[in-house]
């Protein structure tokens, strides 16, 4: 069965050091994304913001602090090599501001396979 395997990394800087680390444990493409939690959007927010300021908004001009990585993974041997690669990285997860690591299993995956040549 493949799994999704999502990682909202903390620290960005550690964000090339987990994706060397997912790729030495066998892990064949990840997604990043640029992400921020709920936590750091409030510490942020100021008084004078519209009544129902978009997201767009409230995150203009800011940095984002988080990363988000997931990957399809169809093998579960890779999967635990690439949780115990993440936590050789950036540490125990258990503790605060490392990040959060999560495994969904996935049911059903069409695309994952692709050519080595892109279609024009």
């Amino acid at each position: 069965m493949a799994h999704l395997l999502v990682l909202v990394l903390d620290n960005m800087e550690q964000c090339p050091h987990v994706l060397d680390a997912w790729e030495g444990a066998g892990v064949t493409g990840v997604t990043i994304l640029e992400s921020t939690g709920l936590n750091r959007l409030r510490q942020g927010i100021r008084d004078d913001f519209p009544l129902m300021p978009s997201l767009r908004s409230l995150l203009a001009g800011r940095e984002t602090h988080h990363r988000t990585l997931f990957s399809v993974v169809e093998d579960e041997a890779v999967l635990e090599r690439a949780i115990e690669a993440t936590q050789r990285v950036i540490g125990d997860l258990s503790q605060p501001y490392t990040g959060l690591l999560f495994v969904v299993p996935v049911s059903r995956v069409l695309g994952l396979e692709r050519s080595e040549t892109p279609r024009s």
